[in-house]
């Protein structure tokens, strides 16, 4: 597998990257369309942690961390190292001394679709990490690949330069052309959450507030007591009785 490594992409405006910083990744999410999650799979090693930066992204073999090590010398202050692999991979690829490097150049955080190691220490030095898979299993340094190009994670493309948020919840990329509109629309949603908020607090249900009684209507749902209800006595199965 051969590769490129390309230098000096455009990134989103740091201005929006500290502001979307200040969203939750759900917020982002509903507030782009219930867009850009990559994934599941995604877990943070640590708890309690929000980090948003400019991605620099690695495609790299599976079982080789050649290209991050490559990925390194494009890293600066701010950005987050986005990688992942060819095929589905496990193997820790990264680990403690990937990140005192990346730490030293002042990048923010790590989102790896493989697997990492050295959690312990990696949460003892403050450095977040999300990964797919938490595995000792050591990589090679061998094969090609490719630096700050595009790069797919769970049906997500991620550009160099795209904004990154991740916390608890997972992970999310904002185009970078959509950092400013995604400020924007996440803070009105958080206006309008704050609303909702406050009217549950003083007893309003999800119900009414949403309008949702016609939707339930509308669907054939209804209200029956519970001597009305009919469904089966407990222990009989359709077609005959328990035990037969």
């Amino acid at each position: 597998m051969s590769g490129v490594i390309v230098t000096n992409p455009p990134k989103a405006d740091a201005e929006d990257v500290a502001a979307l910083a200040g969203f939750g990744v759900a917020t982002v999410s509903e507030a782009m369309g219930r867009t850009g999650l990559l994934g599941t799979e995604l877990r943070p090693i640590q708890q309690g942690v929000r980090v948003a930066g400019t991605a620099v992204t690695v495609l790299g073999w599976p079982g080789d961390n050649l290209m991050i090590h490559a990925a390194v010398e494009q890293c600066g202050a701010g950005d987050i190292l986005v990688v992942t692999t060819t095929s589905p991979s496990t193997d820790g690829m990264a680990g403690e001394l990937f990140a005192t490097a990346l730490r030293q150049r002042g990048v923010r955080g790590l989102v790896i679709n493989a697997g990492l190691r050295d959690t312990q220490e990696l949460r003892e030095l403050g450095f977040p990490a999300w990964a797919r898979a938490v595995s000792a299993q050591g990589t090679v340094k061998a094969t090609g690949g490719s630096v700050n190009v595009p790069v797919a994670i769970g049906g997500q493309v991620v550009r160099p330069g795209d904004v990154i948020l991740a916390d608890d919840d997972g992970v999310v990329v904002v185009p970078r052309e959509r950092a400013r509109e995604t400020v924007r629309k996440s803070e009105a949603r958080e206006a309008e959450e704050a609303e909702a908020r406050a009217a549950f607090l003083d007893g309003e249900l999800g119900l009414d507030r949403y309008g949702l009684r016609g939707t339930l209507e509308r669907l054939g749902v209804t209200y029956v007591s519970y001597e009305e209800y009919s469904g089966p006595p407990l222990g009989e199965h359709a077609g005959g009785e328990a035990g037969s």
